[in-house]
């Protein structure tokens, strides 16, 4: 029964450090999301002059802003691509929210 028992405290040991290693790997790639656009990153090729390829990567251009809301008085933190930051310069942050509200997208 020794064995039994030293296998499960092994196991359930094992099984805390993976659910911590995938809710790290979970929030690192959660990170590189456009909170208002939903932009994330995308996959394609690095093309030597030689043609030859090699997968990369392409990331968006994240910024982690702050903006105030005048209405509810306060301030908020989002983390937006620079065409979501243009758009809220344009038009402003209240249209821009209600604007993604109303689409569904957050």
């Amino acid at each position: 029964t020794n064995k039994f028992i030293n296998i499960s405290c092994h196991s359930v040991a094992f099984y805390k450090k993976y659910q911590i290693f995938a809710a790290l790997i979970k929030k690192n790639t959660a990170m590189r999301v456009c909170d208002l656009t939903g932009k994330k990153a995308i996959k394609g090729n690095n093309v030597s002059h030689s043609n030859a390829k090699t997968k990369i990567r392409f990331y968006p251009n994240l910024q982690e802003k702050k903006f105030f809301i005048p209405e509810e008085n306060r301030w908020i933190r989002l983390k937006v691509s620079t065409k979501a930051i243009k758009t809220i310069n344009k038009k402003g942050i209240n249209a821009v929210l209600n604007d993604f509200i109303r689409d569904g997208i957050i």
